[in-house]
């Protein structure tokens, strides 16, 4: 079984270097027909036998067979768009940096109760109503710091900044 496969594998490579040297063998032969009928006389020429191949060939100049320009170029009949012109206007490097504000009093005055011990009074916002004494925080952002006969003084606590209400008249 061993000598059928290499007889098999010798055959395959006989083959392949025939086939392989092929062309060498009748190209060289062709080569040497050529030359001789390229140096056949004038007149032999002149009586009906045509030029060998070779010898037109060389004296005809290679052309140049790139395509110019892009193949693959996008082509539309639709007209080109007209762009707009824009102006530039200067970019103002310096940024105005605004100071951090507290949002706007969310809370209304309703009224107060003042007893001798104790001051407090009456806020609402929206639809919640807060009742509430000197140093109270609602809702962890506002705390009251101080309560007078005319004012509330209300601080936000996220950014420490203070704001007042209005809660009496000077009447």
């Amino acid at each position: 079984m061993n000598n059928k496969r290499v007889v098999g594998w010798l055959v395959f490579f006989a083959v392949a270097a025939a086939v392989a040297s092929y062309p060498d063998l009748f190209l060289k032969s062709d080569v040497a027909e050529q030359e001789a009928t390229a140096t056949a006389p004038v007149k032999a020429r002149l009586r009906g036998s045509l030029p060998a191949a070779g010898a037109a060939k060389a004296e005809a100049p290679i052309k140049d067979l790139s395509p110019a320009g892009d193949l693959f170029a996008a082509k539309s009949w639709k007209p080109l768009a007209t762009l707009a012109t824009v102006t530039e206007q200067p970019v103002n490097p310096t940024t105005v940096v605004q100071a951090p504000s507290a949002p706007p009093m969310p809370f209304q005055f309703i009224g107060r109760l003042d007893d001798r011990r104790d001051l407090q009074v009456f806020l609402q916002n929206g639809e919640k109503i807060y009742v509430v004494r000197k140093g109270d925080v609602i809702d962890d952002t506002w705390r009251i710091e101080t309560i007078s006969d005319k004012e509330l003084r209300l601080v936000y606590l996220p950014l420490h900044l203070a704001q007042t209400l209005s809660v009496g008249s000077t009447q």
